[in-house]
């Protein structure tokens, strides 16, 4: 049976006091077995209409799920997307408070900010088009429900994760460089616990932004000038722990740094 319009409120609201609060709730397919993806980006849409509501600004977007693997693991056969909100910038060299999260993961991501408006459908050299530049970034995502994940909607209705995005002080064009075959090295205190490349990011770390613009159209939502998107990690995301510092850096685009504390 299709959620109700209330049943779909009372979930976005249950979600937005998760993350409030620091309080997850039950798994979204635990409470709803049968809610359809479509349905939990209902859940999410009416997240981001309240957020709005409330003040608070669109700054990005992001792509989850976006390695192959991923969504094998959770039956889908497109990544997932989400939306990034001023609420959730920290400023690189301000402490994150693991307190302000219920799980908390570490992704090493490139920022790709626009230099034009845009709005599906598009092309894989549109959105190439219209990317300005790269910044390091470091995505701090969380998850508001009690358990695991369990399947994709669980992710879709809580935001994809959303929760915090660090970005650093490098800002590069990305005119005749190969975005497939950038190295990327994740440390932990200075030793190394990850070496990857955006190639493993749907062989092309551009090509989940092209699969995000087309899907928010679906919704009637543009892409503005200046915003930016984290199109998924290329790494296994990492539970930051207290008392350490993680510093990312990619080939060509520079690095950015995060201190964790309790």
């Amino acid at each position: 049976m299709p959620l109700t319009e209330k049943q779909i409120a009372e979930l976005s609201q249950a979600l937005l006091k998760a993350q409030s609060t620091v309080t997850p709730i039950t798994n979204i397919v635990d409470q709803y077995p049968e809610i359809t993806v479509a349905e939990a980006y209902d859940v999410q849409m009416r997240s981001y209409q309240t957020r709005i509501k409330n003040g608070d600004t669109v700054v990005g977007r992001k792509v989850g799920l976006s390695a192959k693997k991923m969504q094998e693991m959770f039956n889908v056969n497109e990544p997932v997307y989400g939306h990034i909100f001023a609420s959730m910038m920290v400023p690189e060299g301000e402490p994150v408070s693991k307190s302000r999260l219920c799980r908390g993961f570490l992704e090493g991501e490139m920022a790709f900010v626009l230099k034009h408006d845009l709005k599906g459908p598009v092309t894989l050299a549109k959105v190439m088009a219209s990317i300005a530049g790269v910044i390091p970034a470091f995505e701090i995502a969380d998850s508001r429900c009690l358990e695991k994940p369990k399947k994709a909607q669980d992710i879709i209705a809580d935001g994809s994760g959303a929760a915090m995005v660090m970005l650093g002080g490098q800002f590069t064009p990305i005119d005749g460089i190969d975005l497939r075959n950038i190295g990327l090295i994740l440390e932990k205190d200075g030793e190394v616990i990850a070496t990857t490349a955006t190639v493993a990011v749907l062989g092309n770390p551009v090509q989940p932004i092209v699969n995000l613009v087309n899907k928010l159209a679906e919704y009637d939502i543009g892409l503005s000038a200046g915003e930016f998107i984290i199109s998924g990690t290329p790494h296994p995301a990492v539970p930051p722990e207290a008392g350490s510092c993680y510093r990312v850096t990619f080939d060509r685009f520079g690095y950015v740094s995060a201190r964790f504390v309790a």
